[in-house]
């Protein structure tokens, strides 16, 4: 005889008096029920559900997206990123971030950005909440769709008018630096193993693209 896996169930009172048991599997049907279907979901539906999670979760015109859980890769390169900017920013007044942090692209869409720089820390933009907007933007690229921050992404952030884009693909091992001209993106740069990946925006910052890939290590 087989054993039947156990089945995880949850009670909600009805009243002191009363209660019901149900599965997960129910409650998480029930969760998806109450929620707003894709193409419906508000503003104020995807802050509020943010900011009751540290997930990495993105709204564009009404539909949400739930980015998969960052690989200890990911996060190492993040955080390898991240010293060798608020260094180079701090020095200069600015503030670097990294997600989960919401930026509003426009009316309609937020994006959670792998981190996220202004170079003023005073800068009205830079908001509790969220941010309004940002002067640079880095995204490591995702195995699981590429084209979310090599294609979405790049018209995104030049919609929403940031002056400068790094994509950071651990694939090709390469930083791709881009500057924002009139309504879109140009290339700086590709900066490969062995290079020295620089910034437009940030005259005098330059990063050891052997030293990104390296620090997964």
């Amino acid at each position: 005889m087989t054993d039947r896996p156990a089945t995880t169930t949850t009670t909600l009172a009805a009243s002191p008096t009363a209660s019901v048991a149900i599965t997960q599997e129910e409650l998480t049907r029930l969760l998806q029920e109450a929620a707003p279907r894709q193409g419906q979901w508000s503003q104020d539906d995807y802050l509020r559900l943010t900011d009751s999670t540290n997930r990495l979760i993105e709204w564009t015109d009404g539909c949400i997206e739930v980015l998969p859980m960052p690989t200890d890769e990911h996060q190492s390169i993040a955080a390898f990123l991240y010293e060798g900017f608020v260094d180079f920013v701090r020095a200069h007044g600015g503030k670097v971030l990294f997600a989960p942090l919401r930026v509003r692209i426009r009316e309609g869409a937020f994006r959670e950005p792998d981190l996220v720089l202004i170079r003023d820390a005073h800068d009205t933009r830079r908001q509790n909440r969220f941010w309004l907007g940002a002067d640079l933007t880095v995204e490591i690229v995702s195995p699981d769709e590429p084209k979310r921050d090599l294609v979405d992404k790049r018209r995104d952030y030049a919609e929403a008018r940031i002056p400068e884009y790094w994509i950071v693909d651990p694939r090709t091992e390469t930083v791709t630096v881009l500057v924002l001209q009139g309504e879109a993106y140009v290339e700086h740069g590709v900066f490969g193993r062995g290079a020295q990946a620089t910034s437009v925006l940030l005259d005098g910052l330059t990063v050891e693209v052997s030293a990104v890939f390296d620090a997964a290590g």
